[in-house]
C-alpha cells in the first residue's frame, strides 16, 4: 500500500466567554501556525454546521480532530452531527490537569500563562497530527 500525506483538520470549540474555549482556539492556532503548519489546518466550526461546500469537502477528504473547552464536547458533537468521522477528540481541561501549575486566565484573549499552556498542548498534539497526516492508500 502506498502512503499519502493528508492535512489534518483541527476543529476547536467556539467557547466564547470561557477560558477553556479560548485555550482550545489558541491551541489550534499554535498547531496550525507554529507546530505543524504543513500538515494541520483549521476552519470555522460554524461553516461546517451551515454545510459550507468547501468545508464539507475539507473534512470529508482529511482526518479531523476536535479540541473542546468543556465536557459538553460541542465541537465533537457538532462535527459528528454533520457526518464527520472525528479521528480524535480532546478537552483542554485535560491539558490543564496535566500542568496544574499553569492555570490560564482570560476570556477573549489568554494571559501569558494560558498562551504557554496552549503552546505546550500544541506540542503534545504534534504526534497525533503526524500520525493522522500519513494515511495508507487503499
Amino acid at each position: 500500500m502506498e502512503k499519502k500525506n493528508k492535512k489534518v483538520v483541527v476543529l476547536p470549540c467556539s467557547g466564547i466567554g470561557k477560558v477553556f474555549g479560548a485555550l482550545a482556539r489558541e491551541t489550534t492556532y499554535e498547531l496550525v501556525e507554529r507546530v505543524r503548519p504543513n500538515s494541520a489546518v483549521t476552519t470555522c466550526l460554524a461553516k461546517l454546521v451551515i454545510e459550507d461546500t468547501e468545508t464539507k469537502q475539507l473534512v470529508k477528504e482529511n482526518p479531523v480532530i476536535t479540541i473542546d473547552g468543556c465536557p459538553k464536547e460541542c465541537a465533537r458533537k457538532s462535527a459528528e452531527s454533520q457526518g464527520v468521522n472525528v479521528a480524535r477528540s480532546f478537552q483542554t481541561i485535560d491539558f490543564y490537569k496535566a500542568h496544574k501549575d499553569m492555570k490560564p486566565e482570560g476570556i477573549s484573549e489568554l494571559d501569558e500563562t494560558g498562551r504557554r499552556l496552549a503552546a505546550i498542548a500544541a506540542d503534545e498534539l504534534a504526534t497525533v497530527i503526524d500520525e493522522l497526516a500519513v494515511q495508507e492508500e487503499q
